[in-house]
């Protein structure tokens, strides 16, 4: 599964998302400081979700950050995220 998927999957399964976009900007930092080479280092995220109502945007990202787990996390070089309710 790619890692696009992988984000897609934990984060529509843990936070029942009104509407989610994961979208893989690693070509655009090709060559660029942190990409592997995979082709999968750089995502944006664009999440709107009735979990977030009432959380502060660090607590949003919090959330996304447990949801996606560390392994996941910690192999991407970029995440770039668009959270609201």
């Amino acid at each position: 599964m790619s890692k696009s998927a992988e984000i897609h999957k934990r984060l529509s399964d843990a936070l029942a998302p009104t509407t989610i976009d994961v979208r893989n900007d690693s070509s655009r930092h090709s060559g660029h400081s942190g990409d592997d080479g995979s082709g999968e280092s750089h995502f944006h995220v664009m999440l709107r979700s009735p979990a977030f109502e009432g959380k502060t945007r660090i607590a949003r990202h919090r959330m996304v950050h447990q949801a996606m787990g560390a392994e996941l996390v910690t192999s991407i070089h970029a995440l770039s995220l668009d959270l609201d309710v």
